[in-house]
């Protein structure tokens, strides 16, 4: 017999989670969990085989000053701008983040392995320095399993497919609608067309697309608590599943379709669906709600590492949780928008929060390197 141990009950979910092909990736990253070797150990026991980041992410890491007080003091004798200073810690820590993974990279034929760096959300409306800027971190990383995180605004939407185009993998971040969603696919294929017109080879270039999901559900749950009936309260907790699962249906349509054919037979990457935001808002929702309800081939879910943990301790994966779904997800957001909760207003107010949230979280960040730096008698520009 057997003794099931902590460690194999833990790995039990995740591993089948992987088994049902979905790519586990982490995200959070800092300094701290870099040198401590708590990412690699993620990597070993827990199935984790990519990371994501963004403006959050790094002013809680860096804003905290735990294992950056070196760099620091390094860049504040320099005299470097706050911008500057910034951009080297983070990219850092990316760096040292994507050497760890290289080797699940190399495994995976570079399907996996990632690791994501923003773009400065302060650009989120500005195309050409997007791109600029997606360039820039690129170079500065200067690894091959790097993703330039980019947002998918308006004008994020070209400088997608012009960032892809260079030959650069690109993670599309702050998807909430199916029509922007569409969007996002097009701008990815645009790129490779024009990838391909360069003879740049089309295998080395990669991209997910990521699409938000706790957020719809907090954004319309609270509408739908505020209505009070018995058909509001019902449909509480469904409208981000349905959302996640109709983008999987236009993500099979897509890449099943004539002008994916072409690409493909030219050794193109599909562009995978990656979902985001999966720790649950609702303390009454079970914290492994958008994992396990969430399993399909071919997607990526990132996870906070409390979800993460949740799940590897009682997640229940039974198999692919969203191909069968497409009439009752339809279903569920007529019903959201037949009690007047305009599903156009929601991802549209979603989107400008995104993007606020984020250039909030940056300029924090700014603020705190400037302290840091002016405390060691810099001034900071």
């Amino acid at each position: 017999m057997i003794e099931v141990t902590e460690a194999t009950a833990t790995a039990g979910a995740l591993d089948r989670l992987s088994e049902e092909g979905v790519s586990i990736w982490l995200d959070d990253l800092s300094r701290e969990r870099i040198a401590s070797g708590n990412l690699a150990e993620l990597v070993r026991t827990k199935n984790v085989v990519g990371v994501t980041t963004n403006p959050s992410i790094f002013q809680a890491a860096i804003g905290s000053g735990e294992g950056y007080e070196e760099q620091l003091a390094d860049l504040a004798v320099r005299g470097v701008t706050v911008d500057e200073a910034v951009r080297m810690l983070t990219t850092a820590d990316v760096r040292a983040a994507a050497d760890i993974l290289d080797s699940v990279y190399a495994a995976t034929g570079g399907r996996d392995g990632r690791v994501s760096i923003e773009v400065d959300p302060r650009l989120a409306h500005d195309t050409a320095a997007t791109i600029a800027e997606a360039k820039q971190l690129a170079w500065l990383v200067d690894r091959p399993n790097v993703m330039i995180k980019i947002p998918a605004t308006k004008a994020g939407l070209p400088a997608i497919t012009e960032v892809i185009g260079l030959g650069i993998s690109v993670n599309v971040t702050l998807i909430f609608s199916l029509e922007r969603y569409r969007e996002v696919v097009d701008a990815y294929l645009a790129g490779l067309e024009k990838a391909a017109a360069k003879g740049l080879d089309l295998s080395a270039i990669d991209s997910v697309a990521s699409f938000f999901v706790s957020r719809v559900d907090a954004e319309i749950d609270k509408r739908l608590t505020l209505l009070g009936t018995d058909t509001a309260r019902a449909l509480k907790g469904r409208a981000a599943l349905a959302n996640a699962r109709l983008a999987y249906q236009a993500y099979e349509e897509i890449f099943s379709g004539d002008r994916w054919t072409a690409l493909g037979g030219a050794r193109a990457n599909r562009q995978r669906p990656l979902w985001a935001s999966t720790g649950v808002k609702d303390p009454a929702y079970k914290d492994t709600l958008y994992v396990d309800e969430l399993v399909a081939p071919g997607t990526v879910n990132t996870m906070p590492e409390a979800t993460l943990n949740a799940t590897a301790d009682h997640g229940d994966i039974t198999g692919d949780t969203v191909t069968g779904g497409y009439a009752r997800a339809r279903a569920d957001l007529a019903a959201v928008e037949s009690l007047g909760i305009s599903y156009d207003e929601v991802v549209t107010r979603l989107e400008e929060e995104g993007v606020a949230k984020f250039a909030v979280a940056w300029q924090d960040l700014l603020d705190a390197v400037t302290k840091s730096l002016m405390s060691k008698g810099v001034d900071a520009e």
